[in-house]
């Protein structure tokens, strides 16, 4: 037997499994929870692929910022001239840069109240919480109030959590979760941030 032929039969073999498997998969009915966290960079990122690819489908999205504040990416000037996604920046800022508690519960108190508001109206396909992780990490908000938000979700409205450290009950409670690990980095190696790549 030629290897063209024996890679040809082992192909055949795999995709006739891999179309057994997704014949068995099952349609949920319902959106989505995912999850990305981890200690490396990509977590808004790959949230923000996600957004462009329910745009891809007329979907409408929202999103919801619970750290970043007033500070200006290339995600939010470009989502910004889109009509199809909703878009709230409700943190002041990283913590370290407010260095006032009370002020950053209160802004994620407002944030997370904005958040149910998007995701229980049925207005939405999809919900990015973007950082809502390291408002819980802080306990500025309890995973127990997150969960209760996610379950009273419109049936059809996925929601995608990012940020550092999510709470291991949010992790068994959501349908996906990814972790992004750091190999190299370039701050480390004192290089800064980089429009466009960074924010």
């Amino acid at each position: 037997m030629s290897e063209t032929t024996d890679h040809k039969e082992k192909m055949q073999k795999r995709q006739a499994e891999q179309r057994k498997k997704v014949a068995e998969l099952q349609d949920p009915e319902k959106g989505l929870v995912l999850v990305h966290t981890g200690a490396g960079k990509g977590k808004t990122s790959s949230a923000f692929g996600v957004v462009v690819r329910a745009l891809g489908w007329k979907q409408r999205v929202g999103v919801v910022q619970f750290i970043k504040g007033k500070w200006k990416t290339g995600e939010r000037l470009f989502f910004d001239r889109l009509e199809e996604v909703t878009w709230h920046t409700m943190g002041e800022g990283f913590t370290w840069d407010t260095q006032d508690k009370d002020r950053d519960i209160a802004a994620a108190q407002a944030a997370f109240a904005k958040a149910r508001e998007m995701m229980e109206s049925g207005d939405y396909d999809l919900v990015v919480l973007d950082e809502i992780n390291i408002a819980m990490r802080y306990e500025y908000i309890s995973v127990e109030d997150v969960i209760a938000g996610l379950d009273a979700r419109a049936k059809d409205t996925g929601v995608i959590l990012t940020g550092r450290d999510a709470k291991p009950e949010l992790c068994a409670y959501a349908d996906l979760v990814t972790e992004m690990t750091e190999v190299k980095h370039p701050f480390k190696a004192g290089i800064k941030a980089q429009r466009g790549v960074d924010f």
